[in-house]
């Protein structure tokens, strides 16, 4: 059991992980972006990884762990999200769009994989699969406002 127990708790700090790059790459893109619009969907979606971060870490603590402060190697989700810092400085709202389409998609990846596990059950699976669903209408209202952007 304690085996099981271990890989929940790598695969929930992966996504702590997941959720804090995602909250400091919209704080990131809310600090430098120029459109109003965008500033406030980038601050809404970075309260929302904050608090994606806050529940999956309750529940590390309810394993009697405690969270990873980096929450593992996630190397290239990471450097995509600083990509947002780039994009930003730049100006270049195109490229701050699909720097964020990026992120997003690597984190439906991985909130995927994570309800593929067979060791995330109950409770746990239906946090997964709810905050899945808000990365995916983030996801979804990025890709729309990106497809404008070339239209």
């Amino acid at each position: 059991m304690a085996n099981v127990n271990e890989k929940a708790i790598d695969r929930l700090n992966h996504l702590i992980s997941i959720a804090n790059d995602g909250k400091y790459g919209y704080e990131n893109a809310a600090e430098d972006v120029k459109d109003e619009t965008l500033k406030q969907m980038f601050r809404q979606y970075s309260g929302e990884r904050a608090q994606y971060a806050e529940e999956l870490k309750r529940e590390v603590a309810a394993f009697g762990e405690s969270p990873d402060k980096d929450g593992g190697p996630l190397g290239a989700l990471h450097r995509t999200w600083m990509d947002i810092k780039a994009a930003v400085t730049s100006g270049d709202r195109e490229a701050i769009l699909k720097t964020c389409i990026t992120g997003e998609e690597a984190a439906v990846k991985a909130y995927t994989e994570a309800l593929e596990d067979e060791n995330i059950s109950g409770n746990i699976r239906g946090i997964i699969s709810e905050q899945l669903s808000g990365v995916q209408v983030a996801l979804n209202s990025i890709r729309t406002l990106a497809e404008n952007e070339s239209d």
